[in-house]
């Protein structure tokens, strides 16, 4: 067998070295397109901002290391250029003295990865603008960093948009952030960034939602950003986090279907439509493992995993690839924002039906010192309590509910089943009843029908007038520091009492600071003959919707 793999990093080298573990007698063949063939991308940003401070950390394996622990014949600086499939041979170019060569193969694997985007508008090749993908990227921004750069632009706040603003804050480097949608992370849903925009403003950052970048132009102080409000921004450096496209030219040159957004297609065994060519990592078109729909979800966790399973394939052990669900973790100035399997936007996107709650919980048990609280949204079918999705936005433990939740997914749980999940608890670890357990407490007895609940935006939406009766149960002085416009206060502990105030002709939303008092309220005031709710998430979660 003579395999052919095209790109390194976390596809093509994973599927590399598997082979070799497959086969001793197979000839493997890598081509990567630049000089180094495995690197940390996601470490690309804590390179630049000094967290990391020697480059070769982020090489996470040499050609040469592969070549003596694998027997693997690497070829860096070697962009394929086009494949024949008749006759099952591509064309290599050599990126440093333009040699071209061709080579045979029986199975082929491609790893290309994607790139990031850049935007067709004036002056976007001056220098001084930046992308980030590789280590001769990050080597041209710490170099103009270490030049000087005293304000700087990053356009585009995703994942790493965020990570670039984080280390340029922590470099002292006044930083401007645009993003053309009206939030921050927009995989996650607009409430749950709130607490990540407050942040970065506090932090000095000047966060610009809404906007894009029309032009770039050479200035007296460096570059100066066109925004399309017309709003001029000087930097002297512009760096481009606007998301990334699937690098497909190879394989539609080559004839081989794509779908989404161009992702090279593949079946469930990473097979393309031609069965002699596997493809794996950020250019395939994936199955979303909720929504079961074509998706394509370029992260450094699913590549690794499909280069491994491509090459099992090759090697005729038929895994079928389950689907990627979208994990995601990002650290933002102390802050940890995560993510898994479908948002509510996506959900409904997809006219799926499904139930949502929040809970603010702290990560460890409250006496203990050192608790940091969290908001925790879980979204799940409303009829049988599938789990669909989770987002945690926080300080510490933020990681460990959502790798438990990402887990539970997986393994098709309901809310019913975190109810009963049994977690290592020790004070300074976690709870007796873990953020997990409330969440599936809190959402199976939404399901049950123990507590009526209404959302927050709902109640929102209505005219004053028209609205619920607003009952805040928390204490007046909690009501005092603020409270959502047209509530009462009565607080739960003098309800009982004071039935009387609250009318029974009307609808009754209820709320406290995080919603446990207002669940308590809801079934005091519903075994009393009101028709009550609680507002899910309590004033937390308005806060959430309306900062």
């Amino acid at each position: 067998m003579k395999l052919l793999i095209v790109g390194g990093v976390a596809g093509g080298a994973s599927a590399a070295a598997r082979a070799r573990r497959l086969s001793e007698e197979a000839e493997i063949i890598l081509f990567e397109r630049g000089p180094d063939v495995s690197f940390a991308n996601c470490g690309l940003p804590y390179y630049a901002g000094g967290r990391i401070a020697q480059r070769d950390k982020l090489l996470v394996t040499t050609p040469d290391r592969l070549r003596a622990r694998f027997n693997l014949d690497v070829r860096t600086s070697s962009s394929v250029e086009s494949i024949d499939r008749e006759k099952k041979v591509v064309r290599v170019r050599n990126t440093v003295n333009g040699q071209v060569s061709s080579e045979s193969y029986d199975k082929l694997i491609l790893a290309p990865g994607a790139a990031p985007i850049t935007p067709s508008i004036p002056g976007i090749d001056l220098p001084g603008i930046y992308t980030l993908r590789n280590l001769q990227d990050v080597d041209r921004i710490k170099s103009s960093l270490n030049a000087g750069v005293r304000h700087a632009v990053v356009v585009g706040a995703g994942f790493i948009g965020l990570e670039l603003v984080e280390n340029l804050v922590e470099l002292g480097i006044s930083t401007t952030i645009v993003e053309l949608q009206d939030q921050v992370l927009p995989p996650l849903d607009k409430e749950m960034t709130t607490p990540i925009v407050n942040l970065l403003r506090s932090k000095g950052v000047n966060v610009i939602l809404g906007q894009c970048a029309e032009a770039i132009e050479i200035a007296a102080d460096g570059l100066q950003v066109h925004l399309k409000s017309g709003q001029p921004l000087i930097a002297q450096m512009v760096i481009l986090g606007i998301g990334v496209r699937p690098e497909n030219k190879l394989a539609v040159d080559a004839g081989l279907e794509t779908g989404v957004r161009g992702a090279i297609r593949v079946n469930e065994f990473l097979q393309t439509s031609d069965p002699d060519i596997y493809a794996a990592g950020d250019a395939i078109e994936v199955r979303d493992f909720v929504l079961e729909s074509p998706t394509m979800i370029p992260l450094a966790g699913p590549a690794n995993r499909q280069g491994r399973m491509a090459a099992d394939n090759v090697f005729g052990r038929k895994l079928r690839y389950r689907g990627s669900q979208g994990t995601v973790i990002v650290g933002v100035c102390n802050l940890t924002a995560a993510a898994t399997g479908a948002s509510e936007k996506s959900l409904r996107r997809a006219d799926r039906r499904f139930r949502k709650i929040y809970i603010h919980p702290a990560h460890h048990a409250g006496y203990y010192p050192g608790a940091e609280q969290m908001v925790l949204k879980l979204l799940f079918d409303p009829q049988s309590g599938k789990i669909l999705g989770a987002q945690a936005v926080g300080g510490l433990g933020v990681d460990k509910r959502i790798d438990v939740i990402a887990v539970a997914i997986q393994a098709g749980l309901t809310v019913f089943d975190l109810e009963q999940v049994e977690l290592a608890y020790a004070p300074q670890y976690g709870s007796a009843k873990d953020p997990i357990n409330m969440a599936g407490f809190v959402a199976a007895g939404l399901i049950r029908g123990d507590h009526p609940q209404c959302n927050v935006e709902d109640v929102l939406s209505i005219p004053v007038e028209q609205r619920p009766f607003l009952l805040d149960v928390r204490t007046p002085t909690e009501f005092s520091a603020g409270q959502i416009p047209g509530a009462i206060n009565i607080s739960v502990d003098e309800l009982r009492s004071r039935l009387s105030e609250v009318p029974r002709d009307q609808q009754i939303a209820v709320y406290c600071q995080v919603g446990q008092r207002g669940y308590l309220a809801t079934r005091i005031l519903r075994q009393h003959g009101f028709n009550a709710a609680n507002i899910g998430g309590g004033y937390k979660t308005y806060r959430l919707y309306c900062e």
